[in-house]
């Protein structure tokens, strides 16, 4: 079973594209049937552009966010007084077991895990005095050697990352800046947001990229707004000085997730059970102001398990519906997800037992790659006709592809040379018939 996002021209023909090789690939799919069909749901980031815009604050999205997180390597390179065998390290949930029970736990818990980690370390350190007086004493220090040598590693690894965090929250004033974009993310102060944004704009502290993200996020949440303050914003990021690539970027990302392209309501609660839960959240306040932000995906997904999922908004492709709740979940964001998303899925897949969520997407975004996404989908900050599908946006001729593979052909794992991915979101192949299909036809 396949849906899709009905506002987004690109995710009705990647799911076209999707149903025709399932059904000319048939006998690949018949298998292992269940009594409740796995569901295909297919997203476009433009739906939500609030999300890559924010800092983050969990240990695995807020590497990505600061330090950029490429095949799970992350390059330490500059930062001050690194030693050399530390100018990259692995983050990876499969082998470093510290990381696999903290990558999604807050900053706060992860200075407190890093303090224990430390002090176990310590505790299990072989001794420079240890003796070794026997055959026995050695070997039993040979055995042990990589467990101490590889926690060794760990240690190292994981407080060289969260010092450099700890380090860039501090010279970039992130905490400050993060509570304001959580404001204009989650509460509907107009006055009290634009006095917020005027004043870090005016900090010598915050950096381009951080008073640039707070004008967008500010333009995305007060698009219509009748008293706007965007203009006297922009006009706030002239006189700071720098390029005006950011300044333009404003613009452009306001059109790339904007009111004209939004199929759902990105800001307000869509019903009365949520109405009730933001006013009781705000009589109680808030646990942790830098984590109010709650991503559109996860509201999407929920409705979907419960099976109150709109078919107007989110149509089936073809005539079959699904009528029990969906089991098996794939979803896929065209234009990428985050990490952020990936803990929504991780938390839904917690709290629901016996449903099964997989989050897929053309690359996972932090802000810096989220913005040169939207520059390379074509939104340069000019106005773009609402009918016109960016060329940036077309996909590989599946259909096409299949037909051309001949028999015992199979499928060679290819990247783009382009952007590294397979779904092509680049103007210069515009041509659905790209260098996919020459992946399937190599033998």
């Amino acid at each position: 079973m396949i849906r899709y996002q009905l506002s987004s021209e690109p995710a009705k023909r990647l799911a076209e594209c999707v149903k025709q090789v399932i059904t000319k690939e048939y006998e690949l799919f018949d298998f292992r049937r269940t009594e409740v069909p796995p569901l295909l749901l297919i997203l476009d980031r433009s739906d939500d552009a609030i999300t890559p815009l924010l800092n983050q604050w969990t240990y695995q999205a807020m590497v990505h966010e600061l330090l950029g997180i490429n095949n799970n390597r992350i390059d330490l390179s500059r930062v001050p007084g690194i030693s050399k065998d530390l100018r990259e390290v692995v983050l990876s949930a499969e082998n470093d077991e510290f990381y696999a029970n903290n990558m999604y736990l807050n900053f706060a818990e992860i200075g407190t895990n890093i303090k224990n980690l430390m002090e176990d370390f310590q505790r299990r350190k072989p001794k420079e005095q240890q003796k070794l007086e026997s055959i026995a004493d050695m070997k039993a220090f040979v055995e042990n050697y990589p467990q101490f040598k590889k926690m060794s590693g760990t240690v190292s690894k994981h407080v060289t990352v969260v010092g450099e965090l700890s380090r860039l929250v501090a010279e970039r004033n992130l905490l400050e800046v993060s509570e304001v974009e959580q404001e204009l993310a989650c509460q509907s102060d107009h006055s009290s947001a634009l006095q917020s944004v005027r004043r870090l704009l005016q900090s010598p502290r915050v950096s381009e990229l951080d008073a640039a993200r707070l004008v967008m996020l500010y333009a995305l949440r007060y698009e219509r707004h009748g008293s706007s303050g965007l203009p006297a914003l922009l006009e706030e990021l002239r006189s700071r000085g720098g390029t005006d690539r950011y300044r333009k970027l404003v613009s452009a990302v306001v059109e790339y997730g904007g009111k004209r392209v939004r199929g759902s309501d990105l800001f307000s609660p869509k019903d009365a059970v949520a109405i009730t839960k933001q006013f009781l959240k705000g009589l109680k306040g808030i646990e942790n102001v830098y984590t109010q932000h709650q991503p559109l995906l996860q509201e999407t997904l929920d409705q979907l398990i419960k099976g109150k999922l709109k078919d107007s908004q989110y149509p089936y492709l073809g005539p079959n519906t699904l009528r029990d709740r969906p089991q098996d979940i794939i979803v896929f964001l065209i234009g990428g997800a985050t990490y952020e998303e990936a803990l929504a899925v991780f938390n839904l897949n917690r709290s629901n037992p016996g449903v099964r969520i997989v989050l897929g997407g053309t690359t996972i975004h932090n802000t810096r790659s989220f913005l040169e996404e939207v520059t390379a989908t074509g939104f340069r900050g000019r106005s773009t006709d609402s009918s016109q599908v960016p060329p940036s946006w077309s996909f590989p001729c599946i259909p096409r592809m299949t037909a051309n593979a001949g028999a015992g052909t199979r499928p060679t794992a290819r990247m783009c040379p382009h952007c590294s991915s397979f779904l092509c979101h680049h103007k210069q192949l515009q041509d659905w018939d790209c260098h996919l299909r020459r992946a399937w036809e190599s033998p």
